[in-house]
């Protein structure tokens, strides 16, 4: 049993090795993705060595429980011990999306609703910046444009976890299910009669790639400059500081304003492309990919939404998989929990699911 992952053991001693040579570590890229799959692997082995560990033992107590009935109920408390290790390992083992590991590129924009969504979306951003917090999480904007409000028509922030994270508190594993369309249903502080309304906010989440992953010929960029617009801070709008770069085999547009020189903007925007034109290839080049983010809507419409939130009834509903709780305060005030929780384990059960397996 669970022959099959015992490659993993070699990249594992592999990875070891790797982390103890200072070349690996003079490349800080290579040096955070072996930390980080070394970190991945290690509950692996660890739940394989235990389970190696446990069958041997239990074949011993069985064996001896012949002529000792005495070792009887030792074999019996083996027994579950090895039921429970095997559940942990099945669910180790069970297949997923390489990207989880990776940083995130948030994408959050206002839709049908005017004012009032992008007053939501900033409601989003909050929402995302204090549950980034309670994960210890470092939250960068790389591009916004706000309104005179306070809400957002778009922003994009850049989520990373410190180098030692734990493998399963990485940010696109985590956040990968937030993609998609968001509702809200409540009085807009732009409404005089105390009429609810509707309106709706769109949420895009990429994997951050390395420079090293995506590679972009300068020929097929188009790169304009402009003048910041919106609440820019002093000097920001002043100068042709902001960037807009058209990738022009595809037709993807990336801008970047907030930075206060071009060449900081260009980076920004760079690293947006990157994640975007990625995205764009990993779909095209397998469905397994494209299935992990079929929930993503591109296009911010009210009827094609993943989650509604309901300010009169407190109440939050995940339309997924059929998700419903009144903390909506709470969840606004960061606590995402119990809905990240529910996505994920809807997720490792059709990942079971699909390879055969029971969840």
């Amino acid at each position: 049993m669970f022959e099959s992952a015992e490659p993993l053991r070699a990249e594992y001693a592999e990875l070891e090795r790797a982390l103890a040579d200072p070349e690996v570590h003079a490349d800080p890229v290579r040096a955070r993705r072996t930390g980080r799959r070394y970190a991945e692997l290690m509950p692996v082995v660890k739940a394989l060595d235990e389970h190696a560990r446990i069958t041997d033992d239990l074949a011993a107590a069985q064996e001896l429980a012949a002529e000792d009935p005495g070792f009887a109920a030792e074999a019996d408390t083996l027994g579950v011990r090895l039921s429970e290790v095997t559940e942990r390992l099945t669910r180790l083992l069970a297949p997923r999306d390489p990207n989880d590991s990776a940083d995130a590129l948030l994408e959050i924009k206002s839709g049908e609703g005017g004012e009032e969504s992008a007053l939501f979306a900033g409601d989003l951003l909050r929402m995302y910046t204090r549950y980034a917090e309670t994960r210890g999480w470092n939250l960068e904007v790389l591009d916004s444009q706000e309104t005179d409000l306070g809400g957002f028509k778009s922003v994009t922030v850049a989520v990373k976890a410190r180098g030692d994270a734990d493998p399963d508190n990485l940010p696109y594993g985590v956040l990968k299910f937030e993609g998609g369309v968001h509702r809200v249903q409540r009085v807009p502080v732009t409404e005089t009669q105390g009429r609810i309304h509707t309106s709706a906010a769109g949420v895009l989440v990429m994997p951050e790639v390395e420079e090293t992953d995506v590679e972009i010929d300068e020929k097929d960029l188009r790169i304009d400059v402009f003048r910041s617009s919106g609440k820019g801070g002093q000097g920001v709008n002043t100068t042709d500081s902001a960037v807009r770069i058209t990738h022009l085999p595809t037709g993807t547009v990336v801008s970047c304003q907030n930075e206060r020189s071009q060449l900081q903007n260009k980076q920004q925007a760079m690293r947006v492309l990157r994640a975007r034109l990625a995205a764009v290839a990993e779909e095209q080049a397998a469905a397994e990919a494209s299935t992990a983010r079929a929930s993503q809507v591109r296009t911010v419409d009210r009827s094609e939404r993943i989650r509604t939130y309901n300010f009169p009834e407190n109440r939050i509903a995940d339309h997924r998989i059929g998700y419903k709780a009144y903390n909506l305060d709470q969840v606004l005030a960061g606590d995402l929990s119990g809905v990240v929780e529910a996505l994920q384990e809807a997720d490792l059960s059709a990942r079971l699911q699909a390879a055969g397996q029971n969840p």
